[in-house]
């Protein structure tokens, strides 16, 4: 099991004892991914499923408790602390490092900030854990992460609650003991009408129809969540009837920071293979590493994993001193996936034909970066938020409420 680093204000500890405890989480991931991942992701790539062994272990060993709070099962890592180990995992697996940031993202933390104690017990705690796995459905198949906009509505019969809807690219459908999703009650009302709730998988009503053969983020299981007359009784709801706007935009920036950090390993992972490459393979005589194109591209590699990584940095420090920091991790999540893309794009140049064997890697952090520059917000739609907030047309809201 992970040991815990000491958190701001504790009174006990000291930097350097800090300072190990972190440099020990990291590099018991590293060793971890080197192991355990390494000679089966490949293989789980191919097949579309992780082994649900390897979840075990990584549960086993504390990776799914994130920055949840000791208290509510997890590890109340710093922030700093999380991203790094997101990212050391990433660099072999990328699917992984998402397990790692799920339980700290939507799932978990909406149950953390708007949960009863009785749900906390139920689900927060053994997800904390790695005993069991959530998933959250916010994305719809027409209005996309548009919370406010969402088609899919419930109402009233009695205490309960009747739900009826879809919503699309949802993760986790082959594991997920639970779904924390978002229904409106009155469209008019936008985000006003929107409310949370928590359904059990086997809720009767709930259909799960997952995606085979995606170009990327394969051995995830995502796809379609309908829910037909799906009947949910009264302690099923998560906040209050009508703040679920509120809930579904609790982590936010814990997501965003989650995909950064994934793509600082991606961009590692390149880097490092391209580098190996370039060492071994010759041409017209002499080690391609010898060639200025070469050199110009592992360079690029270069800059952008270190540029990525301080970007992530400097958000994960934002937001352990509580800071909502939209713009930043907006732009951290659209940099560091852009430059994750381009290094596995100039990698692959590098490897030439021997990067479409599965022999090498590249092929795979190809296909998984360009869906990094999609997920948790369309980079296109990080753009136009940066620029908004540069221009004062958008608050920022740098303090949480």
């Amino acid at each position: 099991m992970l040991s815990t680093p000491r958190q701001p204000g504790h009174p006990t500890g000291t930097d350097a004892e800090d300072t190990d405890d972190r440099r020990a989480i990291v590099r018991m991931a590293a060793e971890f991914a080197a192991s355990e991942i390494a000679p089966q992701v490949a293989a789980y790539d191919r097949a579309e499923q992780i082994p649900r062994e390897l979840l075990d272990k990584m549960g086993a060993l504390g990776f799914f408790g994130g920055v949840i709070s000791e208290e509510d099962g997890g590890l109340g890592l710093d922030y700093v602390t999380f991203a790094e180990l997101i990212e050391e995992v990433s660099k072999t697996c990328q699917i992984l490092g998402t397990f790692v940031s799920m339980p700290s993202g939507l799932v978990g933390a909406s149950i953390e900030a708007f949960g009863t104690a009785e749900q906390k017990e139920r689900w927060l705690k053994p997800l904390a854990q790695g005993r069991i796995f959530g998933a959250a459905g916010v994305t719809e198949p027409g209005s996309g992460s548009d919370v406010a906009g969402m088609t899919t509505t419930y109402r009233k019969e009695g205490d309960d609650f009747v739900i009826n809807g879809a919503k699309a690219w949802i993760s986790n459908l082959d594991v997920a003991e639970f779904f924390v999703t978002f229904a409106s009650r009155d469209r008019s009302a936008r985000h006003g009408g929107v409310t949370a709730f928590i359904i059990p998988r086997d809720t009767p009503g709930l259909i799960l129809s997952p995606y085979k053969d995606k170009l990327g983020f394969r051995p995830i299981c995502t796809g379609d969540v309908v829910f037909d007359e799906l009947r949910l009784p009264a302690d099923a709801l998560l906040g209050e009837e009508g703040g679920g706007f509120k809930v579904a935009m609790t982590a936010v920036e814990r997501g965003r920071l989650g995909v950064a950090a994934r793509a600082v390993g991606v961009t590692q992972a390149c880097l490092e293979d391209t580098v190996a490459y370039a060492k071994e393979r010759a041409a017209f005589g002499r080690p391609i590493a010898e060639f200025q194109i070469v050199q110009s591209k592992v360079t690029d590699m270069a800059v952008g994993a270190t540029t990525s990584r301080l970007l992530v940095r400097e958000c994960a420090e934002a937001l352990q001193e509580g800071r909502r920091a939209r713009q930043l991790t907006s732009m951290a999540k659209m940099y560091a996936s852009d430059v994750a893309q381009k290094s596995a794009t100039d990698a692959f140049q590098v490897f030439g034909a021997a990067g479409v064997s599965p022999e090498h890697r590249v092929g795979r952090m190809y296909r998984d970066a360009k869906v990094l520059q999609i997920v948790e917000g369309s980079n296109d739609l990080h753009r136009a938020l940066i620029g908004e907030i540069e221009l004062g047309l958008r608050a920022d809201g740098e303090r949480r409420a």
